[in-house]
Order: structure tokens, then sequence, then C-alpha cells
């Protein structure tokens, strides 16, 4: 087992630590702008209490607000004119997972002469890897998506239905600054789909890693665990603190590096969600809550010891009297009993999403994660065919 691991950005985590924000932006710039998504940071009082440190640390701002919940690359363009012409030499976000992959991109493209979907993998032959951004600042006001505390950025481009990646070394933030009392305000719905999200970046690796990973198997088996135990309790009570401090914690462990370090995984789920909410525009936690368990289902048959191995660890379950493939369906049945007990949606149809694209999901899904003959990665790699009997198993 032979990789590399390293993640520069430095955490500062703990209840009330969004009070240090201006002391620790001022380390890197003096004029931040600062990117957000809809009202809810108004809403709260968070955007406020932001404003107020950062002038106490003599840092100047300028707002970029109305980030989309799957953020567009008109977007990020805007926030690119808006850092230009003022002069920004540092960037905050203060919101969700899309509020963080805005800001990075917006942080790399400020400093790009071209076209700043250049920098997004479509499919492009020419695909320009950004060597460099502005200072980026992640405040997380949601726990799902770990772009906190890593080097990866998802935008969407609504003209040509397209969602897609950027993963380099220069978008990882320069502090994670995370307070999980900001995350007490956030709806059930969204915390649920947190949870959903967080499950998901942990078995992509677990189940399209690399044998020969007894540790990681472990960390990512306690990461799950935890986000079940403690995502129940946030879901029924979003203002228990420590539930919420748990569940930020299981957000950034499970895609800071640590948990898959090793695992040289990839991840078709997500590619699959990403042709879904492009086209649509659905939550990505409640995309995932559907597309994964119809996944888990279609690789199970490859690879039943390995779910058989998760339904046992993660739920428990016991292996007495089955075999492999009875066991992991028992896994996968105990999963989606969790996922609609604190209330995601796991068919298509609870969403409003018909057969009608299925074709062209199963092309978007494989467009930049796949393999010679164009099957999109994943253990076991997935045809168009694969994809598409995938999604309609969600039906």
């Amino acid at each position: 087992m032979n990789f590399e691991a390293c993640n520069p950005t430095r955490l500062i985590f703990g209840a009330g630590t969004l009070a240090q924000l201006g002391e620790v932006t001022s380390r890197y710039g003096t004029k931040a702008m600062v990117v957000t998504g809809g009202n809810s940071v108004k809403r709260s009082g968070v955007f406020d209490r932001a404003m107020a440190s950062l002038k106490a640390a003599g840092v100047a701002t300028v707002e970029c607000s109305g980030i989309e919940p799957n953020p567009r690359i008109t977007s990020v363009k805007r926030g690119v004119d808006i850092a230009r012409r003022e002069n920004c030499d540092v960037v905050i976000a203060l919101g969700g997972g899309s509020t963080m992959d805005a800001s990075k991109v917006i942080a790399a493209a400020a400093l790009y002469d071209g076209d700043p979907w250049d920098l997004i993998g479509h499919g492009q032959e020419n695909w320009v890897i950004p060597p460099q951004a502005l200072p980026i600042i992640t405040v997380p006001t949601l726990a799902a998506t770990g772009s906190e505390m890593n080097a990866g950025a998802v935008i969407s481009n609504d003209e040509t239905k397209v969602k897609s990646f950027v993963s380099t070394e220069c978008l990882f933030p320069k502090v994670a600054l995370v307070d999980p009392e900001l995350t007490l305000t956030v709806p059930k719905d969204q915390t649920a789909y947190g949870v959903c999200d967080i499950i998901t970046h942990v078995t992509e690796g677990y189940f399209n890693g690399v044998n020969g990973t007894p540790i990681q198997d472990r960390f990512a088996e306690g990461v799950i665990i935890n986000a079940i135990e403690w995502g129940r309790k946030a879901v029924a009570d979003g203002n228990d603190l420590e539930a919420r401090e748990q569940v930020q914690w299981a957000s950034i462990v499970a895609l800071n590096g640590w948990v898959n370090a090793g695992t040289n995984f990839v991840p078709p789920v997500h590619m699959i969600e990403h042709a879904l909410s492009a086209h649509h525009d659905i939550t990505h936690g409640a995309g995932l809550a559907i597309v994964n368990p119809a996944w888990m289902r279609f690789a199970a048959t490859s690879r039943p010891e390995r779910f058989a191995q998760f339904a046992q660890r993660v739920f428990g379950l016991s292996p007495e009297g089955k075999d492999d493939m009875t066991l992991a369906t028992e896994g996968i049945d105990a999963y989606v009993a969790f996922l609609k007990e604190i209330g995601c949606p796991t068919t298509l149809s609870e969403v409003g999403i018909g057969d009608e694209l299925f074709e062209q999901y199963a092309k978007d899904a494989a467009l930049v994660v796949h393999d010679a003959d164009g099957n999109l990665l994943g253990r076991p790699a997935m045809s168009r065919d694969d994809i598409v009997e995938v999604l309609r198993s969600a039906q």
C-alpha cells in the first residue's frame, strides 16, 4: 500500500469560535470577500457576528451573496468580477458546502485569465488545473460536504446541464473555522441530507477502494456508526449541541483525506448523483440517499463479502446461518431503513424524477471518471447500461 497524504488546512473547532474570524483573517489579507448563500446566515445573526469580528480586526469586507444550493458557474463568474473590482485579497466562505465550493473556484478563477469553466473537469481535452488561488477561509454553517477542510469543489453549468468538479492543492483552505453552534438552526430535512452526504463520502472509499486497508476500514466504520447515532439525535432535536458537534466532526473527517488515505477510491455514486442534480437541481444529500442504496445492491453482487462485512460491523447483524449475499442484502435494507427514519427520500419518484433522461444521466455520469472503454470507474466499473439499471432500480 503506497500513498501520500497531506492536508495543510488549519482547523479551529468548537462552539463560539466564530468570534476568532477577524483575527484569523487578518493574517491573510486586509480586504475579504465574504461569500454567502441564501438569507439564513442573516436571519440567524451569524452574518452580523462575522462582520463584527472582521471589522474589529481591521479587515474590510465586500459580500458576494446568493450562491445556489448546487453552485453555478455563473455565480462563480459574478464572484470573480467582484473580487477583481474590489481588489479582494482573501475569500471567506460563510455557509454550506455549495458556498464553500463556489468560494474555492472564485479564489482560483480570480487569478486566472481565462473562462472559469476551464477549471472544472467536464470532459474537455485541455482541463486547466488551477495553479494558484487567493487565500480561502471556510466557516461552515452545515455539516455535510466536508468541503471546509479539503481541496475539492463541485460546480454546475446550467446551460450545458453538466455538474462536475476540480480538486487541487491550491484549493485547500488556509483555515477551517468550524463552530458547531452555527448548525443549530439547520432544519430537520437539511440535517438528514447532510448525514447522508457524510455517510456516502465514507462508503465511496469503503466499497470502491483498494484491498488491504484494515485500519481505514475501521476508521470508516467508526465514522458511519457515529454519524448514524448522532445524526439521529441531531434530527430529533436540532438544539442538541453535542449531537451537532459530533455530526460536524464526522463531516470533516469523512472527506479531509484521513479516513480514505491509501484507499485510492473513486466515487461512482457521486458521479451518478451529479448527473441527476445537474438536470433537476435536487439537494445533493437527498440525491445520494436515493442513488447510494441502489448502487450498493448492484455492487454487492460482485463483492458480497465486503457488503456482508458492512452489515455485520456497522449494523451489528448476525452472520449465523447466512451466506454473504443474504447478509449483504440485510445490511443494505438496514441502511435504507435508517435513511427513511431520518426523513430522506430513497426513490426517484419521491423527488419527481422519471425515466425519460436515464440514458443522458448515464452518459453524463461517466464524463470525467471513466476507464479506456468509457465505463464509470468503481468496483465494479459500470457501463451505461449498468448505470441505467441502477437508476431503474431506484424508481
